[in-house]
Order: structure tokens, then C-alpha cells, then sequence
């Protein structure tokens, strides 16, 4: 016999130990399984190291773990996208009105380590090197490997915080029918970096995310706290400038010259990072289910990873372990925590939202590689700026709505369809704002829109 006030998480990359510590602070007893080493010890060897863009919606979460203080010590801000055009050019985008609507850029393992060290403290039994083999949800029993062991863990509720190749939705498919799905996108990406500068500092603009749009493909550079870039190549897996035809480091520095030309002098190791650096895939996961009943639930990457152009991966999973976490605490005082019921509940606030945001994300590829330098964009952007100051609270750019509030994705993304559909009509055979009717236009937005509830 299992105690129901005990939880098994799996997964100790980024959502596993901030649920964990959470739900330890909610007098929850919980063990978090992770296959990797501790990172503490060992240095970070997580898979994907695309830098996170911790928006508000994470950093919620984060204060509500008592831990964003500590995090944003290793974070820099960004304050939009600095477009570098083909010609040249520079030009600072911002995402917000004004510094008090940034993201922030932040390592993942150094973020890693805060939420380890945060869970540790809360009471959180940290189990290291201990792979989820298999599953027998009807005895309760999870078998975790070891060095040359097999641990049967008794479990009362198994989470899934294991990403995107979760070993736990792998042994619920087994169970029940969860209608995985899965859309690869027809791009990869690469990543290189951009050291400090001879005198230590950033070669760039530090507060801002660099973004180098081509069209079908793009490089994007993001800043860490030891002043240096992240820097990361997008491009399709087959065409005339894909993964197919830049094969080699020599390859990669032919293209950056032709078509990143500024960049390419900041990148020494770019033939090295370029060849030594794995192609990291990009891919949407879609799910029917997300819990087997009482006894498993999934969240973030491992219910519905999504590719990464919102910069809300994170983010969409820091919101999940707030909302399960809450689920889990309805049970009136005195009565068995009832895992089935706080996991269906879980699973009908949240798919919505998730659903939104994967395509949203989706949507934002083309946004970042072929739109930011567009002079339709330009003015629609130009527009939408003055909308939002005559009509605030009503009309709220999408991003900010998805970046620096907490309404529901699937709220910011239904808006964001009627908003954009207003700014397309507004400047279709414009190159200007100079003659727009604000009457007319005024009244449309009042027409199509209600008042938005900040949440």
C-alpha cells in the first residue's frame, strides 16, 4: 500500500524539479527520478542547449517557487530582436512598450542547477542515474535502472516530466492508447557560438536577441551571462542552402559569408562548432490523453513539445507544473488527495492552451526568417503599436499578450487571429500610415473586440 500523499516525478531537467519543489512545499512527499548524472557534480549534459527565453509566464511560476530572484542573477535581458538585414543594416525591434515588458536569456543548465538545488532544499528525495525502464500500473511498481540494478519503486501517482522522448509516455502508450502524434518539421537547426571579446565583454548588443532573417532559413544569436552568444542556424533539410548542400564547417563558413557577413567574423570556431555539433531536429508532439486515470499524467515536452520560434517551451511548462500542482491541492482538508480527478482536470485546462502555443510557435518561424525585414511587416507592426495606445486593454499586441501576461494561450491566440486580420485590411495597399480613416478604423477595433480580462 502506496501513501497518497506521495508522488513519483520523472524527469529532473527543468519542469521535474520545479513541480517537485512545489508540490514538497504543499506537504507532498516526492521522489524525482532522473537518468542523467547530477548535474551539480558532474557538469550539466542535458541534450538541446538552444538558450531559453524566460518570459512572465515562467518567471511566475519561478517567484511562486521562491527561486526568480536566483535566477535572474545568471539571466540577460532582452529587450527585442536586433534585425541584422541583408544590406547591412541593423534595427532593434522591441518586443515590448518599454523595459518593463523584456524576456530574459538564461543557460539551461545554469537553470538546471537552481531548480535542483530549490527542490533539494524543499525536502525532494533526488534519485540520479536512474533510467525508467519499465511500468506495471497495476502493481503500482516502476522499475528504474541503475548501475547494473533494477529498483521496483512503489508509486501511488507517476508524473511525466521526462521530455520530449519520455520513457513514462512511452510505458503509458503500452497501457492505453494516448493517439500520439508526431510533425516533424522540415528544418534543422545547428549550433556555433560567439566568444567574449578581447577585453571580456559582449561583441554584440547584449540585451537583445539577434536574429539574421534569409527567407526559407536563418541565424539567430541569444546572450549568456559569461558574454557570450549562443548562436543558433536554422535551415531545411534538403534544398539549395539546407543541411543537404552545407555539409561541411567549410560549407557553413561559405554560407555565413554570403549571407551572414557580419556574423562571420565573430565566430572563430564556426568550422569546428559547425562539425563537431550534432543537427538537432525539430518537431511537434500532439496527444489525445495526457493521463492514464489516477495513476500518470505528462506535461510540458513530454505532453506537447513544440518547436522552439516562441521562445515559450519553458514557459508553457513552468505554467503546467502551477496548474497541476493547484489541481492537486483542491482536496478539501482531511480527504485523500484524488490523483484521477486533479489529472483530468489538469489535462482539460491545459490542452487548449498547449494547443495554441505549439501553433503559435509554429507560426513564428516564418515570422523570424522571412518577415522581420518586410516592409508589409514593418507597417502592419507600426499599426498595431498605434492601435494599442488608443485602444489599451483592448487592443494588446499578440506577443504581448503571450510574453508578458498570464491570460490563456488559447485566448491570446484567438485575439491575436481578429487583431492581425485588422492590420492586414488597415494597410493592404499602403505604404504608409499617412492617410488611414481612425474613425473608421476605431470603430472596428471596438466592433471586433471586447475589453481583454489581464487574468
Amino acid at each position: 500500500m502506496t501513501d497518497s500523499r506521495h508522488l513519483t516525478l520523472v524527469g529532473a531537467g527543468l519542469a521535474g524539479p520545479l513541480l517537485a519543489t512545489l508540490l514538497a512545499r504543499s506537504g507532498w512527499t516526492v521522489d524525482l527520478f532522473e537518468r542523467r548524472g547530477d548535474p551539480r557534480v558532474h557538469g550539466y549534459a542535458g541534450g538541446r542547449s538552444i538558450n531559453l527565453a524566460l518570459a512572465e509566464r515562467g518567471l511566475d511560476a519561478l517567484r511562486t517557487a521562491g527561486v526568480d530572484a536566483d535566477v535572474l542573477k545568471q539571466a540577460v535581458m532582452m529587450r527585442g530582436r536586433m534585425v541584422h538585414f541583408a544590406d547591412g543594416r541593423e534595427q532593434l525591434q522591441r518586443y515590448g512598450r518599454d523595459d518593463s515588458e523584456v524576456i530574459w536569456s538564461i543557460s539551461r543548465g545554469d537553470l538546471n542547477i537552481v531548480l535542483l538545488n530549490a527542490a533539494e532544499a524543499a525536502g525532494v528525495r533526488l534519485h540520479f542515474d536512474r533510467r525508467l525502464e519499465r511500468v506495471d500500473f497495476d502493481a503500482g511498481i516502476a522499475h528504474f535502472v541503475g548501475e547494473r540494478e533494477d529498483i521496483a519503486h512503489r508509486f501511488h501517482a507517476l508524473i511525466g516530466c521526462d521530455g520530449a522522448g519520455s520513457s513514462l509516455r512511452a510505458a503509458m502508450q503500452q497501457a492505453t492508447d494516448l493517439g500520439e502524434r508526431i510533425e516533424i518539421m522540415p528544418h534543422g537547426y545547428k549550433e556555433l557560438e560567439i566568444p567574449p571579446g578581447f577585453d571580456g565583454g559582449f561583441r554584440m548588443e547584449p540585451n537583445a536577441l539577434h536574429i539574421w532573417p534569409r527567407g526559407d532559413y536563418m541565424s539567430i544569436a541569444l546572450p549568456n551571462d559569461e558574454r557570450t552568444f549562443t548562436v543558433t542556424l536554422f535551415l531545411p533539410n534538403t534544398g539549395p542552402t539546407s543541411f543537404e548542400t552545407i555539409r561541411s564547417g567549410l560549407d557553413a563558413q561559405a554560407l555565413y559569408a554570403r549571407d551572414f557577413a557580419d556574423a562571420l567574423p565573430l565566430i572563430p570556431n564556426l568550422v569546428h562548432d559547425y562539425e563537431a555539433n550534432p543537427t538537432g531536429m525539430l518537431a511537434t508532439l500532439y496527444l489525445d490523453r495526457w493521463h492514464l486515470d489516477g495513476r500518470a499524467v505528462l506535461l510540458g515536452d513530454a505532453a506537447h513539445a513544440m518547436v522552439p520560434f516562441h521562445g515559450q517551451g519553458m514557459n508553457c511548462a513552468f505554467e503546467d507544473c502551477v496548474a497541476l500542482a493547484s489541481h492537486l491541492a483542491r482536496a478539501p482538508d482531511g480527504a485523500e488527495p484524488d490523483t484521477a480527478t486533479a489529472f483530468a482536470a489538469f489535462e482539460a485546462e491545459r490542452k487548449p492552451n498547449a494547443a495554441a502555443i505549439q501553433q503559435m510557435a509554429l507560426e513564428n518561424y516564418r515570422e523570424m526568417s522571412d518577415r522581420v525585414d518586410d516592409a508589409d511587416f514593418l507597417l502592419q507592426r507600426a499599426l498595431e503599436r498605434k492601435l494599442a495606445e488608443r485602444h489599451p486593454g483592448v487592443f494588446v499586441p499578440r506577443y504581448a499578450m503571450v510574453s508578458f501576461m498570464r491570460i490563456p494561450y488559447a485566448t491570446a491566440f484567438e485575439r491575436g487571429r481578429i487583431q492581425r486580420a485588422l492590420l492586414v485590411e488597415a494597410t493592404a495597399g499602403r505604404d504608409s500610415l499617412d492617410d488611414v480613416d481612425w474613425g473608421v478604423l476605431d470603430a472596428e477595433v471596438r466592433a471586433r473586440l471586447t475589453p481583454l480580462d489581464a487574468g
